[in-house]
């Protein structure tokens, strides 16, 4: 006997939910547009849309236009649901909720001029974006890359973009033309001081130009908040969709998975006629830094840690990991003793207990995150999680051994992979592959080949001999290290 499918869920059939599903408390029908977000994808969708989802029921002007720069099939497919989608939050106690504030996706490729009549339609107040860290194109020295074929394209066909950075400013100088109020862009991707970098590509794309006019406008007019966003998200699987199937009484071909834990961090700077982003449970600060620095370095860092030296010991989720006793215990001394003599005090902030709830939520049973999906991009998230660090320590004086893990670890990782065949998820994959297959083993030649690449090595710390002998004599035997 065949199964019964349960039905798609939908406006139509949101009435279906089995009881204790979470469901949009507003008419959707009465809300309007006031944020255009590049980059629709799982994290975003399961962090800032839940914030906008929960504010929608008190203000109905923060609907979200999803802009999707690059193929994503999940996102796409919310749009046969009416947009609507379910975020499983998988904790200690599950929780299902239908989130409903998406209510429009355009497509970059196919539909640039309906993005740019929305970027200009004055209810839109915010231009926030999730295109992980590659999605500026920034050079090794945190600066717009205008050497990048993509950021050539968009520089000679402004009207067209491929990249956020071309969208952003090209969306700015038509609001400019039109005398309009400028819209605040907001990268929410894990950068350190993301607004200040997506405000200097932004300039230099519009120097570049050769606009002289847009690049003073720019820079008197536009505001540009630094965030800090949490909540470890995995991929969704086949395995999540039947399960939320079963426990929702709805079938969702676009669903999200999460932890409980969900945190942003916004610079208070989104000025006037802005969410009330407090009043759902966004941090607004001063000063973002202190707060980025402590989840970039202390959560990221330990999980590039976890990921590349459980990849090598044979662990395949987050969760295998912990369970790796001296690799956990190595991690939480690298998080303890060796980070954060490198952060900077932030009010409420307690390094130890943040710590503490760190590990417990890396420990989430309830949650399995692939290993592989965090060591994706090793070369972009490399530097500012470990080697960001590593310089402070030097400069300190304080030891680095316990960071030459990751680092170790990564390139062992990215010499198995070379010599299987496997294609790595990285900027840079090409070159990290031809590293790869030029490895012999020999801990010196082998270390100066990724030393030599300037895309992850600033040329100070490459040829700093204390930062070579330690990463040298980790490369021969990282797991010495965990002892």
């Amino acid at each position: 006997m065949t199964e019964k499918t349960a039905p798609r869920l939908s406006a139509k059939t949101l009435h279906l939910a089995k009881q204790g599903v979470v469901l949009p408390t507003y008419d959707r029908a009465k809300t309007s547009i006031g944020i255009v977000h590049f980059g629709p994808g799982a994290f975003h969708r399961g962090h800032q849309a839940c914030y906008f989802d929960s504010l929608l029921a008190s203000d109905p002007r923060w609907a979200i236009s999803g802009a999707e720069l690059m193929p994503n099939g999940l996102a796409e497919a919310a749009v046969e649901q009416d947009h609507l989608y379910v975020v499983a939050q998988l904790d200690a106690q599950l929780r299902y909720r239908v989130v409903g504030s998406h209510t429009e996706y355009l497509k970059a490729h196919g539909q640039t001029e309906a993005i740019f009549a929305r970027l200009m339609d004055p209810r839109v107040k915010l231009a926030t974006m999730t295109v992980t860290e590659k999605g500026y194109y920034l050079g090794g020295d945190g600066k717009l890359d205008l050497s990048n074929p993509a950021i050539k394209a968009d520089l000679e066909n402004p009207h067209a973009p491929k990249t956020v950075i071309g969208w952003v400013t090209e969306g700015l100088a038509r609001r400019k033309a039109a005398k309009m109020v400028p819209f605040v862009p907001v990268s929410c991707d894990n950068m350190v001081m993301n607004g200040h970098k997506l405000h200097a590509a932004v300039l230099a794309f519009a120097e570049a130009r050769g606009d002289k006019d847009l690049l003073a406008w720019i820079t008197d007019n536009v505001r540009f908040p630094s965030t800090m966003v949490d909540s470890i998200t995995p991929a969704a699987t086949d395995e999540l969709k039947a399960r939320i199937e079963a426990e929702t009484g709805l079938r969702d071909e676009a669903p999200v998975q999460r932890e409980a834990f969900l945190q942003w961090v916004v610079e208070d700077m989104l000025g006037e006629d802005a969410p009330d982003l407090a009043s759902v449970g966004v941090l607004m600060v001063k000063d973002v830094a202190a707060y980025e620095f402590a989840k970039l370095r202390l959560l990221n860092g330990a999980h590039s840690t976890l990921a590349y030296a459980g990849l090598m010991r044979g662990r395949e989720s987050v969760g295998e990991a912990m369970a790796d006793g001296k690799l956990s215990h190595a991690v939480e001394r690298m998080m303890r003793e060796d980070m954060v003599p490198t952060l900077h005090p932030a009010p409420g902030l307690d390094f130890s207990s943040y710590i503490t709830d760190l590990l417990n939520r890396f420990r989430n049973p309830a949650l399995t995150h692939k290993l592989i999906q965090i060591a994706s991009d090793g070369s972009l998230k490399l530097p500012i999680r470990i080697l960001g660090p590593v310089e402070d320590a030097l400069a300190a004086g304080r030891p680095i051994t316990r960071f030459m893990i990751s680092l170790a670890a990564w390139m062992r990782f990215v010499g198995r992979q070379a010599k299987a065949g496997v294609v790595l998820a990285d900027p840079i994959a090409a070159k990290l592959a031809a590293v790869g297959a030029s490895l012999t083993g020999n801990p010196a030649t082998d270390v100066a080949a990724f030393l030599a690449l300037s895309e992850v090595f600033p040329a100070k710390l490459a040829g700093n001999e204390q930062f070579k002998s330690a990463l040298t004599k980790a490369y021969a035997d990282f797991e010495a290290l965990l002892d």
